[in-house]
């Protein structure tokens, strides 16, 4: 083992669209754990769209970031931590850190699943769709579906997870062409189109002439007011994120059709998928099958090598990312 230990800090708020130059590799000497804790070797970063919500405040400056993590054991002083044994934990954006029982909880073996799934399907990202369908939207076989940013971690993993569910039809939003046809050929979705073409509800209501049941809001903003005007009566919409105003320095977007919402009878909820902790074990039992039988498959962007984690983030939110963006520990043998 190295005798060095690297992290990420934030050194400043960002102002927009953030920069190399608002992060800095620190180094440091190798953590060492103390009774009660173990040393984690860590092999795979999850980079999400919440942490720029969270440059803005939540993180503290010059101080290790957090971030969803799979790492080794590799020096216990706890009997629940075993040597060698894979584990999950939210101390990410650095090499190695020390845990606690309550920090970190082994991930299950299933046979034929790669590793990294525990940080896309399997993780807060599959979680996220899966509880978002069955537990917010209540998800009813046959209901056509709406996604907004389906190209990313959470729009794969809910088009995969709908298709499964027998959603009617489903349609999504993205920003590259290339994009679109990777979700229609290979996710499941029946249509989606190029939002950079032309305005949202106009492309929207092309995809979806019917109308749509169900809006998955990855974004917000304009394609939320879109949403609104194509549900249906007594439809609903999922609010899981708003990355279209992450990086925004202006005013945010003002709906216009606020008053179909009393009209339709819709309903708009939001959630925390850290609230549904204790869904982990149906998603399992309800993904896992597919994975292996290959009826699912892993839409993942891996970098490789700690040092590219924060170009790895910032091209996420450029949105250069297909499926879940990870970050592999260089030479990682799992």
């Amino acid at each position: 083992m190295t005798e060095t230990a690297f992290a990420v800090h934030q050194t400043a708020r960002p102002h927009g669209f953030p920069t190399p130059r608002h992060f800095a590799f620190v180094e440091s000497p190798m953590p060492e754990p103390g009774p009660g804790t173990a040393l984690v070797e860590n092999l795979f970063w999850s980079v999400d769209p919440y942490h720029r919500e969270m440059m803005d405040a939540d993180f503290a400056l010059n101080a290790p970031l957090e971030g969803r993590t799979l790492g080794r054991v590799v020096d216990s002083r706890h009997p629940a931590l075993r040597e060698g044994e894979i584990v999950f934990h939210r101390q990410g954006w650095r090499t190695h850190t020390v845990v606690t029982p309550d920090e970190a909880r082994a991930v299950p073996h299933f046979d034929g699943v790669p590793l990294s799934a525990h940080l896309s399907i399997l993780g807060g990202t599959g979680l996220t769709a899966y509880v978002g369908l069955t537990r917010i939207a209540e998800f009813r076989e046959g209901q056509d579906i709406f996604v907004s940013a389906a190209a990313g971690g959470v729009g794969t993993a809910t088009g995969r997870l709908a298709r499964l569910m027998g959603a009617g039809r489903l349609v999504g939003s993205a920003g590259r062409p290339e994009k679109a046809a990777y979700l229609t050929e290979h996710v499941g979705y029946d249509e989606v189109f190029d939002y950079h073409s032309g305005p949202a509800a106009e492309l929207l209501a092309q995809a979806a002439p019917d109308g749509i049941d169900l809006y998955m809001d990855n974004v917000g903003g304009e394609h939320l007011e879109a949403a609104i005007s194509s549900l249906r009566e007594y439809g609903r919409i999922v609010r899981i994120g708003t990355i279209s105003q992450y990086n925004s320095t202006g005013t945010p977007y003002a709906l216009r059709n606020l008053p179909d919402i009393v009209e339709k009878s819709l309903r708009i909820d939001g959630f925390l998928v850290r609230n549904y902790l204790d869904v982990q074990e149906e998603l399992y039992e309800f993904v896992v099958p597919h994975l292996q039988s290959g009826r699912i498959m892993l839409d993942e962007t891996v970098v490789d090598g700690f040092d590219g984690i924060v170009d790895g983030f910032l091209g996420m939110l450029r949105g250069e990312n297909r499926g879940k963006i990870i970050v592999r520990a260089a030479g990682a043998d799992v």
